[in-house]
């Protein structure tokens, strides 16, 4: 399977459920271009704003905040947008759905994490060890991956 590792991906990054806050990540060369129809606004790098998320026919979705993390200087190594909204699966589908009409693809699983190894922002180890510290069912599991990230 050809897997772009230049377009644009979306996904909900919070585990499945109900929550006060859910968030999707969105990451990508041309993720600038949700900025207006989704937040009204253009970010500043690095800072959060609190506004209204958009679906793409200008109907409002939720209220949250919106982080901006420009590339290189992010997760993947590319533009990433975090959206925080609250943690209901309706409205986390409805964002994720506005970004994929808007131009973004479904991120399949690990591709975050790929895509910074793929940008050098992770070396190998450092990948293994986020699955690891993801799937870790203990205390202990969780401090052994943590210190391979490390």
């Amino acid at each position: 399977m050809y897997v772009n590792h230049t377009d644009t991906i979306v996904a909900i990054s919070t585990p499945p459920g109900r929550g006060g806050v859910g968030i999707v990540r969105v990451s990508g060369g041309d993720l600038r271009r949700l900025f207006d129809p989704v937040l009204g606004l253009t970010p500043a790098p690095r800072r959060a704003v609190y506004c209204t998320f958009r679906d793409a026919d200008g109907s409002d979705i939720d209220q949250g905040v919106a982080l901006y993390f420009p590339g290189p200087g992010s997760y993947t190594g590319e533009d990433v947008l975090e959206l925080q909204a609250h943690g209901s699966p309706v409205i986390l589908d409805q964002l994720v759905g506005c970004c994929i009409k808007l131009g973004a693809r479904l991120a399949r699983p690990g591709e975050f994490s790929e895509r910074a190894f793929l940008n050098n922002k992770l070396d190998l180890a450092q990948a293994e060890a986020i699955a690891d510290l993801i799937d870790a069912g203990t205390r202990q599991a969780a401090k052994g991956a943590l210190r391979a990230l490390q």
